[in-house]
């Protein structure tokens, strides 16, 4: 039905406009009596097997939602119902900012693609806060990141800030660096400053009565080397795990016009599928699977989720697959692994 009928509509339309659109349509669906409980017969995919526990947390099932979708934590439980299970909300910053001047964000239909270059647009973690004290029992990831203003040097303060505001409200922490979209956030992935900015949110982790898992979300972009790094700075500082893997600057390819495919921005979708698989493949393999590894990018099909799980993946992520491919796409999955008993 999604495919068929509802997307084509709505690809007529600018993506941010539809993606606003189609949160308050779902939000006003989720009020009319049985409509939740009906989306969950439809979707949802209740079996013990599918279950994982995964950095010390139980998930019902490995599919989750991948942050930028529910930036604001609007639509969790809402979402939820279509079978996620798990949502990460976010990039979240300290201050309200508006983000990047529109147009920002691109569909490659060709492609099964999209381009953003949002900048992590959101009403602030405080906002975000008062929104997530209402959750019905939704596993929470909280994606935190930093100000565009903030100069680097600075970034570890507002890291900390989030940190502090979410610490009651959500089940892990992901830190965001890997983002294109900000200016100079990627420098923070380099050796030096990303451990100073992992060990400072470690030691804020361990003042607390219970510690949660902190993952670090990287771009795809990196050489071996890089990663390898990245294996380093996991050991060296702690944190639980890896997510793999934000967009890309890449461009490599593209079909779509090439107007289109030059905008500026993270690319995310199908052209994403193999990189992201050879990254999480990279990952564990060359640290003998010494960390979880969620594995994002690229995912429009069962067979693609099962790909990267077998390359190293504990749990996936969908963001540009759930666009185009609709919510079927989560109960695929999970059918899917209980045939393959993974």
């Amino acid at each position: 039905m999604y495919k068929l009928l509802l997307r084509p509509i709505l690809f007529n339309f600018d993506p941010e406009k539809v993606h606003h659109f189609t949160f308050k349509m779902i939000k006003f669906l989720s009020v009319i009596p049985l409509f939740s409980s009906l989306m969950k017969s439809i979707y949802r995919v209740n079996d013990t097997k599918l279950e994982r526990e995964v950095f010390g947390l139980k998930f019902e099932n490995p599919v989750g939602l991948a942050a930028g979708f529910d930036k604001e934590a609007k639509l969790f439980n809402e979402l939820h119902n279509f079978g996620f299970g798990f949502i990460e909300i976010g990039t979240l910053t300290p201050k309200p900012q508006d983000g990047n001047p529109k147009k920002r964000l691109f569909r490659l239909k060709k492609d099964s693609a999209i381009i953003n270059r949002m900048g992590f647009n959101n009403g602030g973690v405080e906002e975000a806060v008062k929104r997530l004290r209402k959750n019905k029992g939704v596993l929470i990831g909280g994606n935190i990141g930093k100000n565009k203003v903030t100069p680097n040097e600075n970034a570890v303060d507002d890291y900390k800030i989030c940190f502090e505001a979410l610490f009651d409200h959500v089940d892990y922490f992901v830190v965001n660096v890997s983002s294109p979209n900000t200016p100079n956030l990627r420098e923070l992935q380099d050796k030096e400053p990303l451990t100073k900015l992992l060990n400072t949110l470690q030691e804020e982790n361990k003042k607390k009565p219970s510690e949660k898992p902190i993952l670090l979300k990287i771009a795809p972009d990196l050489t071996n080397d890089q990663l390898l790094d990245i294996i380093d700075i996991v050991k060296d500082t702690k944190i639980s795990g890896v997510i793999a893997t934000n967009t890309t600057i890449s461009r490599s390819g593209l079909t779509s016009n090439i107007t289109l495919a030059n905008e500026k921005g993270g690319l995310s979708g199908k052209p994403l599928t193999k990189r992201s698989t050879e990254v999480i493949r990279f990952l564990s393999e060359k640290s003998n699977k010494a960390f979880p590894i969620i594995g994002v990018g690229g995912i429009h099909s069962a067979k693609d989720a099962l790909e990267k799980l077998k390359a190293g993946a504990s749990l996936v992520q969908l963001y540009t697959g759930f666009i185009y491919e609709g919510p079927r796409l989560i109960k695929d999955i999970n059918k899917a692994l209980l045939r393959k008993q993974l």
